[in-house]
């Protein structure tokens, strides 16, 4: 057996122009991560290069993902390279798979400089699908915009990489690895963890389980059904709700994790979640929760298939915050939704004393204030909810945050709905997404609307359907200005905002793997007709929106592919 040092090489490479991290992360099509020579080598000696030596030599780096098609092949090359790069110790979750909530908490835990996470979240998986690297910084969140803009200048003028090829983990056995290398660096060690356990053990000093588990399995427990759609969620559904807590097995589905998520698309809504939604039809459930493909998002229903949105799942749990004990403990510093989000969280905010902030989509943004002890809880639309025990949104601890107001209430998700709307009056919500539409078409009509809704004249301009009026009140491109470290962030999203309060908002997503993704949000707010149908109710804003971008027209679409 050959115990010599195992040699770290310079390989030449020639860079790609297409690099640009997104919203959360590099998303492509799994072939070109496989056709493109060293394109994935190239994008991880980008991340690691625009860490200053000095930090990287020694240091600790989290890896894992959500399990689909090309995740173990992409970890392999990560730890090589990790290892010729000055990394002393690298931590994986076992078989490569890890949640990106896990993540986020195990880079705090291990006070780990960063973590690599290989998703593409919500997208689909497989040889055909998405595959996706984002880089997470020490606090656990999503790198900063400065960050990945010098990954991606990095990634225009890369000429070479350093891997050490000869390095072999075995992903499958927990415990520590050890190798010695042919360079300046000291032992190289892997660490394969158990996926759930740091996690779990996160969730059970924030809320009491002991009480969950009388919920959920106890002499009056309630029936539930929570869907992983074959992403990795599943393992901490069956070992956390299932094990733990007492929830019979056939309440959890969907729960092995897979390369192609079993061919469903783990998007955790409406129109990907359809099978969900119908098992919840004939009232055999009480509640219902589906997940993505990386654990972050959660989608949550109540008995017949009553739909929460994520706006209202935020608002809620704002409002019943004191039920989970660990804000009990620390307090509420303050509240946060990304500014496509409906404003039922501002109503909450308002009424409590709260501080409430409006930022860009991105997660970062709120880490940002929850290291600056400003944010206690927040939410995106695009189901994501979250506290501060970590820096992403929580799939599991939106779900677990049910559960204790639940418990607490012992009333239906649907009641608890209809009294939230009772007190606070109802946010009428939707989003439309036309998505792989040509990004030149949908570029051409973002900047025409931008110039529409800019002129001077656009404001007070009044726009009537059927026996409705909207007047236009404030029209702009959202800017935000961080409050911590001052820091801009523009063109995060048309807005056009009426005189009563509604509102609709055009963005570009960051999320897709190509072509474009054009999203329409509607939001619209009711204090007594608080019951009706939501599109129904939003039909006249959503004429309008169509009426002013002229999108049908403008992208060749007679419609949207998703409305959530």
């Amino acid at each position: 057996m050959d115990n010599s040092p195992l040699q770290v090489l310079t390989v030449p490479t020639a860079p790609y122009s297409d690099q640009r991290p997104g919203t959360s992360g590099l998303r492509k099509k799994v072939y070109v991560f496989q056709s493109r020579k060293k394109y994935l080598h190239n994008y991880i000696q980008s991340i690691f290069s625009s860490i200053d030596l000095r930090d990287r030599q020694g240091s600790t780096v989290v890896v894992g993902g959500d399990g689909r098609f090309f995740n173990r092949t992409a970890v392999e090359v990560i730890v090589q390279m990790a290892a010729a790069n000055g990394v002393g110790r690298m931590i994986i979750g076992h078989h490569g798979i890890m949640s990106t909530p896990a993540i986020s908490c195990v880079i705090r835990k291990y006070k780990a400089i960063g973590g690599i996470i290989l998703t593409a979240s919500h997208n689909p998986g497989g040889p055909d699908g998405d595959f996706g690297i984002k880089f997470n910084t020490a606090n656990g969140g999503p790198a900063k915009e400065a960050i990945t803009n010098k990954i991606f200048q990095i990634s225009r003028t890369i000429e070479e990489f350093a891997i050490c090829p000869g390095l072999q983990v075995d992903l499958t056995s927990l415990g520590k690895q050890m190798f010695d290398l042919e360079n300046k660096f000291k032992p190289f060690s892997v660490e394969i963890v158990d996926s759930v356990e740091s996690y779990a053990n996160l969730l059970r000093n924030i809320f009491d389980f002991s009480a969950l588990k009388e919920l959920l399995s106890g002499e009056n427990h309630i029936k539930i059904r929570l869907d992983a759609m074959h992403g990795v969620v599943g393992l901490y559904v069956k070992r956390i709700l299932c094990e733990e807590l007492g929830c019979p097995a056939h309440s959890a589905i969907n729960c092995v994790p897979l390369e192609d998520f079993g061919g469903l698309h783990p998007d955790p809504n409406l129109t990907h979640a359809a099978d969900l939604v119908d098992s919840m039809r004939d009232g055999q459930y009480d509640f219902a929760a589906a997940f993505d493909g990386d654990g972050d998002r959660n989608m949550i229903l109540g008995k017949h298939g009553f739909f929460v949105t994520p706006s209202d799942s935020v608002a809620v749990i704002a409002d019943n915050i004191f039920c989970i004990p660990y804000f009990q403990q620390t307090g509420v510093r303050g509240f946060a939704r990304s500014m496509p989000t409906s404003a039922a969280l501002d109503r909450v905010a308002k009424a409590t004393q709260i501080e409430l902030y409006e930022t860009p989509t991105g997660w970062k943004f709120f880490g940002n204030l929850m290291d600056a002890g400003r944010l206690s809880l927040c939410g995106e639309e695009s189901f994501g909810t979250g506290g501060d025990h970590i820096r992403e949104k929580d799939g599991l601890w939106a779900v677990l945050a049910w559960f204790s107001i639940l418990a607490s209430r012992r009333q239906s998700v649907e009641d608890i709905l209809r009294e939230h709307w009772l007190k606070y009056g109802r946010n009428y919500y939707t989003r439309y997404d036309y998505e792989n539409i040509d990004i030149d078409a949908a570029c051409e009509m973002m900047e025409d609307l931008e110039i529409l809704i800019a002129d001077k004249s656009f404001v007070k301009q009044r726009f009537a359907v059927e026996d409705k009026i909207y007047q236009v009140e404030k029209a702009d491109n959202f800017e935000y200005t961080d409050p911590v470290d001052s820091s801009i962030s523009r063109n995060q999203g048309l807005r056009i905002i009426f005189s009563d309060g509604s509102r609709i908002i055009y963005r570009l997503s960051g999320t897709g793997s190509q072509g474009a993704t054009v999203r329409i949000y509607i939001d619209s707010y009711e204090k007594e007709q608080i019951f009706e149908d939501t599109q129904v109710m939003l039909a006249p804003l959503a004429t309008i929106a169509l009426k002013i971008s002229q999108l049908h027209h403008r992208t060749g679409r007679s419609g949207p592919s998703v409305i959530t």
